[in-house]
């Protein structure tokens, strides 16, 4: 089963999926497995610690994230999963309207966060397939 399938099996929101994307990006900027502020991830995605804290309570009745009482979010395995497919599917597209088409880096990077919730981890494989077949490579960031 891929990640798109799971997370629908997990009845997770397009919000749910943003916000395992960005606890993935922002672990990824400090050391893995000391956790992430609350804070940051609000400042981040630009919202409340209020809507954080609601978002990681979803997320760790799913099993996705874990949190001592007020402590830094700890992404789970699953979690760490879900969140870097997000983040992966959203390179991809980003590359693709930026390097492809040409469009300008910030609309590129607003539509990728729209369009990476709607494509399956199938189709995404299959895609990152034909642009590695054209040469182009979707980097780190």
């Amino acid at each position: 089963m891929d990640t798109t399938d799971i997370s629908r099996e997990l009845h997770l929101t397009v919000a749910n999926e943003d916000y395992l994307e960005c606890m993935v990006r922002l672990e990824r900027e400090g050391a893995l497995g000391e956790g992430i502020r609350s804070v940051d991830i609000a400042q981040q995605l630009g919202v409340s610690k209020a809507s954080v804290n609601k978002a990681v309570t979803v997320l760790k009745e799913q099993g996705l994230v874990e949190q001592s009482h007020y402590g830094k979010v700890i992404l789970t395995d699953a979690g760490r999963e879900l969140g870097s497919a997000v983040w992966n599917r959203h390179r991809l597209i980003r590359t693709f309207l930026v390097q492809e088409l040409g469009v300008e880096f910030e609309r590129a990077d607003a539509e990728a966060c729209m369009m990476e919730h709607a494509l399956s981890e199938d189709t995404m494989q299959r895609w990152m397939s034909y642009l590695e077949q054209q040469g182009i490579t979707v980097g780190e960031e």
